[in-house]
């Protein structure tokens, strides 16, 4: 008995659920939004700490490079001055050096190839929520207008309505809107009329004159003249091909 009490209960609660959902699924949407929002924190988290890991590798590669030309050089410069002891334990060294270079350099790879991966995958998933959301709104959308007409049918056949009760509502609005229209619009004049167009033009012939003039001054400094005399022309390098006789 205390199992199909349960059972009952169950049943209730998933049916008012079910109409809490149906009568909100805006609410649902906003859910949903939320759950991607705290998955995709977790997983900008981790691709964080993968690109903490490759620019830590970064370094490390970088200063054993550096590190791995100052022994080629000190071993070159002990070998030529005949201290083949030191020169022979750099050697050794820069050996196991360029070893755990080449592990690093491996490594880098691996890890700059997930985490580009990785972002990709991330991007491709918020596009594809972005894609899903925008589909939901559209068919929330026509439910909602589909809703409206419904309701306005409901109403035209159960209420006696007489259009010419909101001439007076209606004309108050084309008042109003035909109001801002003509503030909006003289605003606008204004503030086109106070451009100072002549200064504008007087600005950019300016700046088209310290152009040409800057021009003037680096093609003198190449020795090159910025307008060739007349009858004067660029002397153009040919090369044969074949033996030179």
């Amino acid at each position: 008995m205390f199992g199909r009490i349960g059972r009952l209960f169950r049943g209730f609660l998933g049916l008012f659920i079910s109409g809490i959902e149906e009568a909100n699924p805006e609410a649902l949407m906003e859910a949903a939004r939320q759950e991607f929002r705290a998955r995709m924190t977790q997983y900008n988290l981790a691709l964080a700490r993968m690109a903490g890991v490759a620019e830590r590798l970064k370094t490390q590669v970088s200063g054993k490079t550096s590190r791995a030309t100052e022994l080629e050089r000190r071993i070159l410069a002990n070998h030529r001055a005949g201290n083949l002891d030191l020169a022979g334990t750099l050697a050794r060294e820069l050996q196991e050096l360029k070893a755990d270079l080449q592990t690093d350099t491996a490594e880098l790879k691996e890890t700059e190839e997930a985490y580009d991966a990785n972002m990709r995958q991330a991007k491709l998933a918020q596009r594809e929520f972005e894609d899903k959301v925008r589909r939901l709104e559209k068919q929330l959308s026509q439910v909602k207008i589909k809703e409206a007409q419904a309701e306005a049918a409901s109403a035209l056949s159960s209420v006696a309505f007489k259009v010419g009760d909101l001439g007076d509502t209606m004309k108050r609005a084309e008042e109003v809107l035909q109001k801002r229209y003509e503030v909006s619009a003289g605003k606008a004049r204004v503030a086109k009329d106070m451009v100072d167009m002549e200064g504008v033009q007087e600005k950019e012939n300016e700046r088209k004159a310290l152009e040409q003039v800057a021009l003037a001054e680096f093609l003198a400094s190449q020795g090159i003249q910025s307008t060739p005399e007349a009858g004067q022309t660029t002397p153009v390098a040919s090369k044969e091909i074949g033996p030179e006789r």
